[in-house]
């Protein structure tokens, strides 16, 4: 089994940066597209954005757009979120998610076979 492992996650103020890392284990890691999620307390887990097998990446949120970017070294088997001018409502549980399939599929968790544990980030104003 695919073990999933976030980190990186902490409390900064708007504006701010924060660069999150995600390990995974247990598969061959080049065969795995790669997502990272979000749920805030009360509300539902969303996707934020996605990166296939080859690199190819996909925003799930409209959002983060110009703000958040997802990367990966197979070499390191470790995928990575930066984010850059952190807004408030940024905060939120962030997930490190995979499946073995080879492009981004839709936002849906569902999609996803293995998760991490979750890293805290908040974004105070």
């Amino acid at each position: 089994q695919v073990q999933v492992v976030e980190s990186g996650g902490g409390l900064v103020q708007a504006g701010g940066s924060l660069r999150l890392s995600c390990t995974a284990s247990g598969l061959t890691f080049d065969d795995l597209t790669m997502g990272w999620f979000r749920q805030a307390p009360g509300k539902e887990r969303e996707g934020v954005l996605c990166i296939s097998r080859s690199g190819g990446t996909t925003y799930y949120v409209d959002s983060v757009k110009g703000r958040f970017t997802i990367s990966r070294d197979n070499a390191k088997n470790t995928l990575y979120l930066q984010m850059n001018s952190l807004k408030p409502e940024d905060t939120a549980m962030y997930y490190c998610a995979a499946v073995v399939r080879a492009y981004c599929p839709r936002s849906s968790s569902s999609w996803y076979n293995y998760w991490g544990q979750g890293t805290q980030v908040t974004v105070s104003s």
